[in-house]
């Protein structure tokens, strides 16, 4: 079973930056995708960002150049640099993870962080 963990949210000004941090329960951050997705009050989740096993990544066009996925495998933990934030940014993001070595959607949920934007 794997459990993820998020922190690092928090309130900020539009135009300011905040860092997020998914904790992983296993050495499992390399060895799959991973993700981020956010959930806006009242509205659907969506995909933000992901990072493949080779270190390549892809971003939802709302983020790209804002927002900076990354891993440190040695501390079992995913994170999120999100610049120049939006009052559109406001959500709860959720890290996420594949089943190993895959590569197709999240398998694995965490609870999620909230972040607040003001304008």
């Amino acid at each position: 079973q794997v459990q993820l963990e998020e922190s690092g949210g928090g309130s900020v000004q539009a135009g300011g930056s905040l860092s997020l941090s998914c904790a992983a329960s296993r050495s499992i951050i390399s060895n799959r995708c991973m993700y981020w997705f956010h959930q806006a009050p009242g509205k659907e989740r969506e995909w933000v960002a992901t990072l493949r096993r080779a270190g390549t990544t892809t971003y939802a066009d709302s983020v790209e150049g804002r927002f900076t996925i990354n891993r440190d495998s040695d501390k079992n933990t995913l994170y999120l640099r999100m610049n120049s934030l939006r009052s559109e940014d406001t959500a709860t993001y959720s890290c996420a993870a594949d089943a190993p070595y895959g590569c197709t959607g999240a398998v694995y949920w965490g609870r999620g962080t909230q972040v607040t934007v003001s304008s």
